[in-house]
């Protein structure tokens, strides 16, 4: 009988504990929630009761409400069917508007400057009736967190991914480049940088960038960075005004500015954009269309010649 038991447990016991435990007590997590303070107490009580164990501490007067051990143990697994559910609500709601409704994906700036423009054009002009809204984070870790969240449809993220149930497609080699000033005598040199020479440089570079933390262990010494940005412009301005050199993917700058200069690192492997969304959810033909349509926009981005 003991597994029966388990059945009677609710979506609502759940969010009431989740609620709880982000508020800290009872009275603000019942405002969150649109209820009664007495209904979420009864939850609460009833999921205890279900799982045979205390999930909060009470300890009364104005200290706030608290997870115990068992609390905290089943708030990750409710989290988890949360995120379910809301994929699911998600999915239905994708099927029911077939071609038309809404589109979400998540970008970070460098995707944003030089993929979604020529993207977005060929995307609309075939799927007139998606309305595409965007997300944009220098986090991919956080735009996939919205995909398995149910928040997000589609997320342009560097691989590999992060844990989780994702699916993805490879879009993009983005090679990593050493920008410097114009007229530094590391462009004219006829030869590339080693990657002792390159540490020992002031280096800027990306905050949020997972490839670049996986090749610092190449560079066999410690590598310090004199100042980080995930804003592309600020990072090339910086390297124009001789501040340092900057460590980051090309796709990141500006090729035409006059100001700067990019030396190919040809010895580092390159960041690979992807293309990622939720492996347990229905994915829409317009969805579909849309990865469809990134391969064959950034299959020819990646057949440019690069700039000298």
């Amino acid at each position: 009988m003991e597994p029966d038991r388990w059945l009677g447990i609710e979506l609502r016991h759940f969010l009431a504990l989740e609620a709880v435990a982000r508020e800290g007590s009872f009275g603000k997590a019942a405002a969150s929630l649109g209820y009664t303070q007495s209904a979420v107490s009864q939850q609460i009580a009833a999921l205890e009761r279900i799982v045979g164990q205390r999930l909060l501490e009470r300890p009364g007067g104005p200290k706030p409400v608290s997870l115990t051990e068992a609390g905290r143990l089943l708030l990750t697994h409710a989290d988890a069917i949360a995120a379910r559910v809301a994929a699911a609500q998600a999915d239905l709601e994708a099927l029911g508007k077939g071609e038309a409704g809404t589109l979400r994906v998540g970008v970070f700036q460098s995707v944003g400057q030089r993929i979604l423009p020529e993207l977005m054009r060929r995307y609309l002009s075939s799927w007139p009736e998606v309305e595409v809204t965007l997300t944009e984070s220098a986090d991919d870790e956080e735009l996939l967190a919205l995909v398995e969240r149910g928040e997000l449809d589609l997320t342009f993220a560097d691989l590999p991914l992060v844990e989780g149930p994702f699916e993805c497609v490879e879009l993009l080699r983005d090679p990593y480049v050493l920008v410097v000033a114009a007229g530094s005598p590391l462009a004219a040199r006829d030869r590339t940088p080693s990657l002792r020479e390159i540490a020992e440089l002031d280096l800027i570079s990306h905050k949020h960038c997972r490839t670049v933390k996986r090749l610092e262990p190449m560079f066999g010494r410690q590598v310090d960075y004199v100042f980080r940005s995930d804003h592309n412009q600020t990072v090339q301005a910086l390297v124009a005004a001789g501040v340092g050199s900057a460590l980051v993917p090309r796709l990141t700058m500006d090729p035409e500015d006059p100001t700067t200069a990019m030396v190919e690192l040809p010895k580092l492997p390159p960041r690979v954009i992807a293309l990622a969304w939720h492996r347990d959810r229905y994915r829409t033909p317009a969805a579909r269309a849309f990865v469809e349509t990134a391969e064959a926009v950034t299959a020819a981005l990646e057949s440019e010649p690069v700039a000298a």
